[in-house]
């Protein structure tokens, strides 16, 4: 399933350089050395998940870079057979950007929000509503003319 990386970091990177971190990085959940609870955690969350044909739920991943935050998330997302999407909280500056990133998920998908904690309070506001009930309300216009409409998102794991 094709990666739609949104990370600017990664972007910087030529096609060859791209290509070869990817290789090296593991891409299951047996190659990953270290972090070993949180990897028997997520073995189980997992395959609970993967039972219940459901969306794995939401997960945290914190800590200084180089603990691998990035590339478990491409470990669940590929353990649950489903795609990633892949951003950065300061790209997100308002509720429509993120909509855009919700509305285009698969169900199940993963989404993956690296710098989450720099996103702007309104934009988590929205997240928190996604993260809960997988709809989104979206005002239309202004003023007397203003309306909401409430989307409704597939299941996702973030």
């Amino acid at each position: 399933m094709p990666n739609t990386n949104l990370n600017a970091d990664t972007h910087s990177l030529s096609a060859t350089e791209r290509d070869f971190e990817n290789n090296i990085r593991p891409s299951v959940i047996s190659e990953f050395t270290g972090q070993d609870q949180i990897i028997e955690n997520l073995k189980i969350f997992i395959k609970a998940a993967k039972l219940r044909n459901e969306a794995l739920d939401h997960v945290l991943f914190h800590g200084p870079p180089g603990l691998g935050k990035t590339t478990l998330s491409r470990i669940v997302a590929n353990e649950m057979g489903v795609s990633i999407k892949e951003t950065s909280g300061p790209v997100i500056e308002k509720p429509g950007d993120l909509a855009g990133l919700l509305t285009n998920l698969e169900p199940n998908d993963v989404l993956f929000i690296d710098e989450i904690h720099r996103l702007s309070t309104v934009v988590e506001e929205y997240l928190y509503a996604a993260m809960e009930d997988y709809r989104i309300d979206i005002m239309i216009d202004t003023g007397p003319n203003a309306r909401s409409i409430q989307l409704n998102l597939n299941p996702f794991t973030l």
